[in-house]
């Protein structure tokens, strides 16, 4: 039984699994916030270009 504690002690697969785990839940925080900042200037963007288009067309609803 010693035995097995010391191997299972000195055993890291599990904790680089998690390691890993946790890195790539930052990573998707960071996207997710990243995102979010950059959301309402694309929609400007959008809405701009969708008038452009619009006005250009002859129409004159927006989406």
């Amino acid at each position: 039984m010693t035995k097995f504690l010391t191997k299972f002690r000195r055993n890291e697969e599990g904790a680089t699994a998690i390691e890993y785990g946790l890195i790539a839940a930052l990573v998707a925080i960071a996207l997710i916030t990243a995102l979010n900042s950059l959301s309402g200037g694309l929609q400007g963007v959008f809405n701009k270009t969708a008038t452009s288009l619009n006005t250009a067309s002859g129409t004159t609803t927006t989406p």
